[in-house]
């Protein structure tokens, strides 16, 4: 879905733990090594006409390397009030709303 905001992720592979996932992913899209935390979210998203999507949301309180954008058009670092003015997938709308309303981290 070309230009919406999303959180960095992905797919976990055959075998792989939702952490190690996390972990990978934030390497190979944002080129750092980060220490996952604890889970604060799990979302199953119905799609209109067909598809769920299971998203799991995870604390990163420290990673190791300079951020580097390797994949995104963008990436941004707002406030929790300006998330809710970026134009997000539908499947991270409601994760954004309790973020930016202090609900979770």
């Amino acid at each position: 879905m070309p230009l919406k905001w999303e959180f960095p992720g992905g797919k976990i592979e055959e075998g792989e733990q939702p952490r190690d996932a996390m972990r990978r992913e934030l390497e190979e899209e944002l080129g750092i090594v980060a220490e996952v935390g604890t889970e604060v979210a799990r979302i199953v998203h119905e799609y209109p006409g067909g598809g769920s999507v299971e998203l799991r949301f995870f604390e990163v309180h420290k990673y190791q390397g300079e951020i580097e954008n390797r994949i995104f058009r963008e990436i941004r670092w707002v406030t929790r009030r300006d998330l809710l003015g970026l134009d997000f997938l539908e499947a991270d709308l409601e994760l954004v709303k309790d973020l930016a309303a202090g609900k979770i981290i």
